[in-house]
């Protein structure tokens, strides 16, 4: 490699930057063999969606952050694949190219260039050879292959459903994009409930193995947390309760022990019974109710704490366990996602069914004696002292009464003795529920992968032969959806209008495109076979490099995007396409950068995009700012005046570098040697835990030491600074190969090894002994390291500072906390 050196005296990052940026693209530094590659390891992050106005701090911090990790793997010795791509399509896109009034197909492209150059210009270790954009139909032609596997297997299907419905959008809404009512996009805006035929992929089918994998993943607390949450998996027992249709309505429960102070029912306006329970008399009442609650969100209809409505439908069901007619009445709080859309209410030992029965003046029976107060209620803090003032007891601790054969059983014992005598009389059984509910992946929009799905009058719905993906997006000038619920598509009849690939009559595509969610549920599948048109992944190249061994993303994303993807690869691994069931290894969840004093993020105007940062002090000072400025899994507050101190420290380490030599260590670099060693095992435990704030504290640290060591005129020895380069490599990388060359080497700094350090030559020659006489510091030793604990207590005794204090008193005890304190009791 040869020397380009500039002006060897100051540190100009702008030229050292361009010129490894430069020789990196020249030399394929960063280009991975996939295929002969002797130790892969699978370095990912997530891929980006290419918004207009580029990349922000918050992103840079995530990317640097995993490709810190990354480079670090490498000087291990790992053949490292850190691939990149353009997460392109979807509703952001299709909206902010709405907004400045250019086509998404043009508006895209320009903005990936953008993203190139400023990831470029961080210094990541990219492998641009395996590029992916989800817009390339070379790549959503397999995003469709992926639904036509899943529909084959019984998996994508398409049913009408309840849906979160954006008037704004224009399109439906997944649960966690509607905040407080509103659409996360537009938060003045309403979210509707409405009822649309949707295709759903069928993730239900996989609760129970998303959930009892996290037992063994390697994944942040946090994020298994999150999963775990959504998942939702609750024990209790589906109980049978008949109606006057002679249809009956199946109820989960987890306290089916309170089965006997069941007072009524209460359906989800949606059930498909309601209809038929209607009376005439109540037929109005109802229709009007379920308009007004058809208005509302789902997730305003989750919020516990509001006013409970409802209305009688006319008719009773039948309790299973009491043979008593209750009333079935009807409830916006009553959701058919969750259990059957039904639910059993037992007002004494639920507040909020007691809520419900207050207000409609309905039975409240006691079932449960709490074995704390003797009654079923607790008392609470209220003027007047009346019923008003007491909450239903809902806790496990109590017996049962008021429940015939069962009454004296405990509660936890009364669940599986009244389950098992209700599934005796065939009115019950033992269940397990999900809070999680089937993807929705309907999209009724212009700006995705058309679902590949052909609708013919005689054959029904028909899928799309393989040989004919991909099912290419037609070009629409007016793309702009409609309050309709129909697809843009569905305006372009000579795309959409085609013959049926069964029978040949007169058929029509679908014409909603897919959520962007399944581009991004197996794009890390995609990049180690970016060369091959004719397979998804190649089983070879997918064998050597997946699972990916290292994921380092948001938990913004723990329950959809990263739920997604285990989904997808679950789903292909019973298919028999891949050889392993969970994606990613190991995931580390990254932490948030706080601007002003809340998260930075576009939707709070605090963004700040990076590109000023990075011309003014270069791209490696930049980088270390972000990386010192907390814990990587925590993150840290932005302030511009913190970087300039980076930049000290690498004027610094320069400085080192540009005055070293090639002489020989000598009895006068013995503190430095010491450092030397102690810094490589710090950084490298560190840097191994992300922990990078404190990884460029101790090489701070080794660098104040050199710059203290008195070389004087003939320099800091090579064999000192050598490894500094190599441990600043993974933060600094342009900086790092600069330092690398100067001192001698013609080959990449990361072609080098990770430095390996002695625990003997470590150890510090003395370390400081603090003695404390009843809990007071009295002295401060300079002793060996590991020393006995007789010993210190010796040297302690004999300090004249420490026996002042002790003469002629009796010493009670002595505690020993080893190279650390002797603490004298007297």
């Amino acid at each position: 490699m040869s020397a380009e050196r500039a002006d060897t005296q100051t540190y100009d990052p702008e030229a050292v930057e361009q010129k490894w940026r430069r020789l990196w693209g020249e030399r394929r530094t960063n280009a991975t063999d996939v295929h002969g590659a002797p130790k892969p390891y699978y370095n990912l992050m997530m891929y980006p969606y290419p918004s207009a106005e580029g990349l922000h701090v918050g992103n840079v911090f995530a990317f640097v952050g995993a490709d810190v990790h990354g480079r670090f793997r490498r000087l291990q010795g790992w053949d490292v694949f850190e691939p990149i791509g353009f997460d392109a399509f979807g509703i952001h896109s299709e909206d902010y190219a709405l907004k400045v009034n250019t086509h998404p197909a043009e508006l895209i492209p320009a903005n990936i260039r953008r993203f190139r150059e400023q990831l470029k210009r961080f210094g990541l270790m990219l492998d641009w050879d395996h590029e992916v954009s989800t817009t390339d139909p070379r790549y959503y032609k397999w995003t469709q292959w992926i639904f036509l596997q899943l529909y084959e297997a019984g998996l994508a299907v398409r049913k009408k459903a309840p849906v979160n419905w954006c008037p704004e959008c224009m399109t439906v809404l997944a649960n966690e994009q509607v905040i407080n009512g509103m659409c996360e996009r537009h938060l003045e805006t309403a979210v509707e409930l409405r009822f649309l035929e949707q295709w759903f992929f069928k993730i239900t089918d996989y609760a129970e193995r998303l959930l009892e994998h996290h037992e063994w993943l390697d994944w942040s607390g946090s994020t298994r947390t999150m999963q775990v949450n959504w998942i939702g998996r609750s024990e209790g027992a589906d109980l049978v309760f008949e109606t006057p249709t002679g249809t009956p309505i199946t109820v989960f429960t987890t306290r089916p022990d309170t089965v006997f102070g069941a007072t009524y029912m209460v359906l989800a306006p949606e059930h498909p019974l309601v209809d038929e329970l209607t009376t005439s008399e109540q037929r109005q009442a109802v229709n009007d109710y379920r308009r007004q609650a058809g208005a509302m969100d789902l997730i305003s209809r989750r919020v516990g704490d509001r006013e409970k409505t409802g209305v009688f439908t006319g008719s009773y069901t039948r309790n299973p366990a009491t043979g008593e007619s209750v009333p079935i009445w009807i409830a916006d709080y009553v959701l058919m996602e969750y259990g059957t859309g039904a639910i059993m209410a037992v007002p004494a030992h639920d507040e909020r069914d007691l809520g419900f029965a207050r207000k409609y003046d309905l039975e409240v029976r006691q079932v449960v004696e709490s074995r704390e107060t003797g009654n079923g209620k607790r008392e609470v803090d209220r003027e007047g002292g009346d019923a008003e003032g007491e909450l239903p007891y809902t806790g496990w601790e109590g017996t049962l009464i008021n429940s015939g054969q069962f009454d004296g059983l405990p509660c936890a014992e009364a669940v599986a003795a009244i389950t098992q005598w209700l599934e005796e009389k065939n009115a019950g059984g033992v269940k397990v529920q999900y809070r999680l509910h089937d993807w929705c992946i309907s999209r009724q929009r212009y700006w995705g992968p058309p679902i590949p799905i052909i609708y013919c009058g005689d054959c029904g719905a028909v899928p799309v032969p393989e040989g004919d993906l991909p099912v290419l997006l037609p070009p629409l000038e007016d793309f702009r959806p409609d309050e309709s619920g129909v697809s843009p598509l569905a305006r372009v009849e000579e795309w959409y209008r085609v013959p049926c690939p069964k029978c040949g009559k007169d058929a029509y595509r679908e014409t909603d495109v897919s959520d962007t969610f399944l581009d991004s549920a197996w794009y890390f599948l995609r990049y180690p076979s970016t060369e091959f048109d004719d397979r998804p992944f190649d089983s070879v190249l997918t064998k050597k490099w997946l699972p990916v061994n290292s994921y380092i993303g948001g938990n913004e994303h723990a329950v959809l995007h990263l739920m997604y993807a285990r989904f997808i690869t679950m789903a292909l691994h019973d298919l028999g396409h891949l050889d392993f069931e969970e994606p990613f290894t190991q995931f580390r969840a990254h932490g948030t950068i706080v601007k002003d004093g809340a998260k930075m993020s576009k939707s709070r105007g605090n963004v700040v995009i990076p590109d000023k940062y990075i011309a003014k002090w270069g791209a490696d000072t930049f980088r270390m700012y972000l990386m010192f400025l907390g814990p990587y899994q925590e993150g840290g507050d932005f302030q511009d005046g913190g970087i300039s101190g980076i930049r000290r420290f690498l004027d610094k380490a320069w400085a080192l570098v540009t005055a070293g030599t090639d002489g020989e260590l000598g009895d006068g670099h013995g503190e430095a040697q010491r450092k030397l060693h102690q810094t490589i095992r710090g950084v490298g435990g560190d840097l191994e835990e992300l922990r990078y704030n404190t990884a460029i504290s101790k090489l701070m640290e080794y660098v104040n030491v050199l710059r203290a060591s008195g070389s004087g005129d003939a320099g800091t020895p090579a064999a000192l600074l050598e490894p500094l380069a190599i441990m600043l490599a993974p933060l600094a990388p342009h900086f790092a190969e600069e330092c690398w060359e100067r001192l001698g080497h013609d080959t990449s700094v990361f072609d080098a090894a990770w430095p390996t350090y002695d625990e003997a030559l470590a150890q510090e020659q003395t370390i400081e002994l603090v003695v404390q006489v009843n809990g007071k510091v009295r002295g401060r030793l300079q002793v060996r390291p590991g020393l006995s604990r007789d010993a210190a207590i010796e040297r302690a005794l004999a300090e004249d500072s420490v026996q002042r204090f002790v003469e002629g008193k009796e010493i009670r005890k002595a505690i020993h906390v080893p190279d650390r304190l002797v603490n004298l009791v007297v």
